[in-house]
């Protein structure tokens, strides 16, 4: 029954793929740059619905059974199941760890030690080491990040520039470590090892880089030149609101020594949000009491705050009213738009590849490489449409892993060029498409719009251009050697 349903499929084309991907981009640069609309405010995602109908409209003409379409949307959205978990917990434990004092003590002890002139390169350099150490630049926004974000707004720094330190910080981290899962599946798909695979990608990583802390560091000399922000009025509110102690830094410490030692990232973040409201009850009982609007402490007022702080919108009040803003947190309640803007990007992404459309544009793209310089461009661009019409950083590894593997081994190339290319251009970029898993994600989290932080996110999208700038000069392409060839037959 199978075979014959797929005898009468009619192949589609590439005109009839790419109309959805030109209405959905058409919609959604209107959305944003005429209506300026929020990413997660809901049109978005209605947006990726009527792509997805428009391609499911496409696949019937082209006689795909609907059953075919939803099976493959079905199996797309339970490939997100995990990344859902992951951000329902984040919401979680940036509540608990507000209330518990975790966040508003890195930001208070932040404050004291980061001079604005600093702060934006610092931010890139701490980000890299966490996500380095974690190997998820995920969990860096979820920790690190917000407080920095914190420490940003108190220092009137603009917070897109802001979110630019963070996420090419995290994405560096994410990119060398060898606990990433990126960094894992890149060498994976090409055929390559992991560490010739890290290596390799440090001719391209290192300079981009080091132009983008420099950038940062004349951003911050920029912004940070009166350097006569008072933050005393500021230290005083958080100090009278919270109770300030190093001993909070025990529950972050505890998580990334956990994801070192690759505890899943779930259980990870799970034990982060228990420990973060053991630590409220010790340390901030009169702020659990605030929020669970009970007036004497008790273990009911105790419990219910908890539960506020893990499911709920939480606004600490403090002495200053501009703290209400930076002591905000959204709770599991805040990430229900994220996790619809990626339910929805999956409707979108799995109606595309079931009607065949995704498969037919990246043959279309490798069709054009017929040199080096015209297989990098190819992989980079199949990496970048697919990180747009599937909403998945994965996807746009695995999909150019398998289809350019073969043509770099005919241009006689060794594949730690296609898995270094792979991540150049597939996992940096994913964090600036607002409706990709990853861009959804870290807007969540971080509070910062996506297109806000897009134009600062200079490792990310600088890397693309620095791996076909390498193409273009032949600096640091490895070729296959006779060696090598025997290898690979064996």
């Amino acid at each position: 029954m199978e075979h014959k349903q797929a005898k009468t499929e009619r192949p589609i084309t590439l005109f009839q793929s790419l109309i959805p991907v030109v209405l959905l981009v058409g919609l959604l640069a209107i959305n944003v740059f005429v209506f300026r609309d929020d990413a997660l405010s809901g049109t978005n995602q209605f947006i990726l619905i009527i792509g997805g109908a428009i391609a499911t409209i496409i696949g019937i003409y082209n006689r795909v059974s609907y059953e075919k379409i939803l099976s493959q949307v079905t199996t797309n959205i339970k490939d997100t199941s995990n990344a859902i978990f992951i951000l329902l917990l984040v919401g979680a434990l940036s509540g608990t760890w507000l209330i518990s004092g975790i966040i508003p003590s890195m930001i208070y002890y932040g404050l004291n030690i980061l001079h604005p002139a600093i702060f934006l390169p610092a931010c890139v350099i701490i980000t890299s080491i966490i996500s380095i150490a974690t190997g998820s630049s995920w969990t860096t926004s979820a920790t690190v990040g917000i407080a920095l974000v914190g420490i940003g707004n108190a220092l009137d720094m603009p917070l897109g520039i802001v979110g630019g330190a963070i996420i090419s910080g995290a994405y560096f981290g994410d990119k060398l470590s060898p606990l990433s899962d990126t960094t894992n599946l890149a060498p994976v798909m090409a055929g390559t090892d992991l560490f010739i695979h890290i290596r390799y990608m440090l001719f391209t990583t290192v300079p981009t880089y080091v132009v983008t802390l420099i950038l940062f560091i004349i951003l911050g000399v920029i912004y940070g030149h009166s350097g006569n922000i008072d933050t005393e009025e500021t230290l005083a509110a958080i100090a009278n609101t919270f109770y300030i102690t190093p001993w909070v830094f025990i529950v972050p410490a505890v998580v990334i020594f956990l994801i070192v030692r690759k505890v899943q990232s779930i259980a990870a973040l799970l034990i982060g949000v228990l420990l973060g409201a053991i630590f409220a009850l010790i340390f901030q009982p009169d702020i659990v009491v605030a929020v669970s609007g009970g007036d004497t402490f008790n273990f009911y007022n105790a419990y219910k705050g908890m539960m506020l702080a893990i499911t709920t919108d939480v606004r600490i009040l403090s002495p200053l009213e501009s703290l209400n803003a930076l002591f905000e947190a959204g709770g599991m309640a805040s990430m229900l738009d994220t996790v619809w803007l990626i339910l929805c990007a999956m409707l979108f992404g799995g109606t595309m590849e079931a009607i065949g459309a995704l498969q037919k544009i990246s043959t279309a793209l490798l069709s054009i490489a017929s040199n080096v310089f015209g297989l990098f461009a190819s992989t980079v661009a199949s990496c970048l449409a697919i990180n747009i019409m599937t909403s998945d950083q994965y996807l746009s590894i695995v999909v150019p892993g398998k289809m350019f593997s073969d043509a770099y081994k005919i241009k006689g190339l060794a594949p730690e060029n296609l898995s270094r290319t792979l991540e150049d251009s597939g996992t940096v970029t994913s964090v600036l498409i607002p409706w990709n898993t990853c861009g959804a994600y870290h807007a969540g989290v971080l509070g910062i719009p996506t297109l806000s932080y897009l134009p600062y996110a200079f490792f990310n999208y600088l890397s693309p251009f620095v791996t076909l700038l390498y193409a273009a000069l032949n600096i640091k392409i490895r070729r296959l050697t006779n060696k090598d060839n025997h290898q690979a037959q064996a």
